[in-house]
């Protein structure tokens, strides 16, 4: 802003001197020369001359009749006293006589000022100011001092081992001497590696913090420009300022931008990607034990980057940061909710069972969501119901209350989701059905959710093939008590092909074709994978996976029409609750199964009055399978 103030000053002041200079030749007084001073003493002699002012060596002549002028005067000693005798008034005027700075002002001023701007504006471009348009060479780091950087490992919950593995970053930084008289030399470089919204940035701050050190931070975009060369000059311009303020920190978030696989991809490599990996390569391998910085980088898709990216000497030490587990997601939210104003009734340890899957971001958001609901019902305090409302809208989407529906529509709705809850309630390796709706919510007209009673970190053959058997439910039920089948159930179809053929062709899922893999070489062309494709698998086998794939299908199909025809009882009962209440939890559910009526809605359940469906066309898109580990079946 005082660069822009500055440049449009400086225009100005260019053209007031410029101005200034014009009028001051104008100002002038103009010599007249067809007039001599031999005629001008005839006319005063003769009586044609009003009157006379006399400016220095300039006479200016008045005459009695016609246009006035100037002329010079040649240095008449009686000039005065003969216009006097012959009725001349004469005046005179002091010469204006400018001072030596003022006249190098006036004269030299425009020019001095023009080529001060001239060098401003280059200054600029050449980077003197952020973003010049020649500054394509300086790094766009961003750097936090120690005095400004105020974040500590208190406020990073959830990773606890990834913490402990990086506090030895803050030892190394605080008192290099106690490992380098072992012999020890301090890290070069730690790679982060997690799924998004895990917090890897901010464990790479926390380490900056602790340590008092500072922080640049930077992004792998930030390196690549159009013209070639200049990421490589970016990547030595920051590992310049890092040293000159060592020890450091050195941040690169989204290394996977600039440090992708060389020579890989549609066409090959690219140059200025390619050059500029090559350079922070060098950097990397050009420090020395006496430096102090220490490069941290983060991504979410570490299979991509380039093997010399990897070795020891550059990164030498890889630190997961996964998704947290039921521990971690209490720490996360404890650390959230000290942000707002929390009800009694909020436990964390409640919400973090009830929330598997969910990243730091996704918790933090998850506070933020039930904030947002009890700011709108007017509360002081965020009491359980709104975390359960949040959750809900993060898990299945917002509610579209104001959908019109057909009631025929809506009964096709209920009648799929309770096909989906049943089979999920009955086949044993299901994970518990959490809550079902005909609400619509998000591109869905009504979702299954499901919840895993525990955190998961494996996934066995019978829990697949009962998944398979669940996302059947909802066309089973259609196909057994609605008499027409719809397209509700597309998505249905292609998580369970989908998971049927990862069993086959990775897993070694099945008896006849044995634990094989038969899915290679499925790179992205585009994510830094080779454009040639290359399959060691014959046709015939292939025949063979696609009929393995067809039984596995069809058997949990049979079983699930099966299953859903023993129970058309609990299927309509579940389904007039649904048309009634349109949202039961998993009490309910428990309720209809065993033969009881459904116990009354909670009030989170009854928190918005439903609106009378009227007449529509009833359709609805496509749905996707709910994220995260949400929703097994939902329609």
């Amino acid at each position: 802003m005082n660069n822009q103030w500055f440049s449009k000053v400086a225009v100005w002041l260019v053209i007031a001197l410029v101005l200034f200079t014009v009028f001051k030749q104008f100002d002038k007084p103009r010599v007249v020369e067809n007039v001599t001073y031999t005629q001008f003493m005839d006319d005063a002699k003769a009586g044609k001359v009003k009157r006379v002012e006399v400016q220095g060596r300039n006479l200016k002549v008045t005459p009695s009749e016609g246009q006035g002028y100037t002329i010079a005067s040649p240095g008449d000693l009686w000039m005065v006293g003969d216009l006097m005798k012959f009725g001349v008034q004469v005046t005179g005027k002091a010469d204006e006589e400018q001072s030596i700075l003022m006249t190098i002002l006036v004269s030299w001023g425009p020019m001095l000022l023009l080529i001060a701007v001239w060098i401003y504006f280059m200054r600029q471009m050449q980077g003197g100011g952020k973003g010049g348009a020649f500054s394509f060479g300086k790094s766009k780091a961003r750097m936090l001092d120690e005095a400004n950087n105020t974040t500590t490992f208190a406020d990073v919950a959830g990773c606890d081992e990834a913490k402990e593995e990086v506090k030895e970053l803050v030892d190394f930084l605080k008192d290099p001497q106690k490992f380098q008289k072992l012999g020890g030399r301090i890290p070069r470089g730690v790679l982060l590696v997690g799924p998004p919204g895990t917090g890897k940035t901010l464990l790479a701050k926390a380490i900056a913090g602790e340590a008092k050190v500072p922080f640049f931070s930077i992004s792998g975009s930030d390196f690549v420009e159009m013209f070639v060369g200049v990421g490589a000059a970016r990547v030595r311009d920051m590992f310049e300022q890092a040293k000159k303020n060592s020890p450091c920190i050195v941040f690169i978030d989204e290394i996977d931008a600039v440090g992708r696989q060389r020579g890989a991809g549609v066409g090959g490599g690219n140059d200025e990607r390619e050059q500029t990996l090559n350079q922070l390569l060098v950097e990397m391998d050009g420090f020395e034990a006496s430096v102090g910085v220490i490069v941290i980088a983060a991504t979410n898709r570490p299979d991509v980057l380039d093997p010399a990216l990897l070795r020891p000497g550059r990164f030498d030490r890889q630190v997961v940061v996964p998704l947290p587990d039921i521990r971690g997601r209490e720490q996360i939210l404890l650390v959230h909710m000290r942000k707002v104003p929390i009800a009694p009734d909020v436990e964390a340890n409640t919400i973090a069972r009830g929330t598997p899957g969910f990243s730091g971001a996704d918790l933090a958001n998850l506070v933020n969501e039930a904030a947002l609901f009890a700011a709108r019902s007017s509360k002081r305090l965020v009491d359980h119901e709104d975390f359960e409302r949040a959750k809900d809208k993060i898990y299945m989407g917002a509610e579209r209350r104001s959908m019109v529906i057909k009631e025929e529509d809506k009964l096709k709705t209920a009648y799929h989701e309770s096909g989906h809850a049943i089979l999920g309630y009955l086949l044993p390796n299901c994970d518990p059905v959490h809550k079902v709706t005909v609400i619509p919510r998000g591109r869905a007209l009504g979702i299954t959710w499901s919840l895993p009673e525990t955190d998961q970190y494996t996934r066995y053959r019978e829990q697949m093939l009962d998944d398979i058997c669940m996302m059947f439910g909802g066309r089973i039920a259609e196909e057994l008590f609605v008499g027409k089948i719809s397209t509700g159930a597309s998505n249905d179809f292609e998580r369970a092909t989908h998971t049927a053929r990862e069993m086959v062709t990775r897993y070694g899922m099945s008896d006849a074709l044995g634990p094989m893999v038969y899915a290679e070489n499925e790179g992205e062309v585009f994510l830094g994978r080779s454009m040639t494709r290359q399959t060691n698998i014959s046709e015939a086998t292939m025949q063979k996976v696609d009929a393995e794939i067809r039984r596995i299908l069809d058997e949990q199909y049979a079983l699930g029409k099966k299953i859903l025809g023993e129970n058309r009882d609990k299927v309509e009962a579940m389904t007039k609750a649904l048309m009634e209440i349109e949202t039961i939890d998993a009490d309910q559910i428990k309720d209809i199964m065993e033969g009881r009526p459904p116990r009354a809605p909670k009030p989170s359940q009854m928190a918005f009055k439903p609106k009378r469906d009227g007449d529509g066309d009833g359709s609805a898109p496509v749905t996707p399978k709910p994220e995260p580990a949400a929703a097994e079946g939902g329609s």
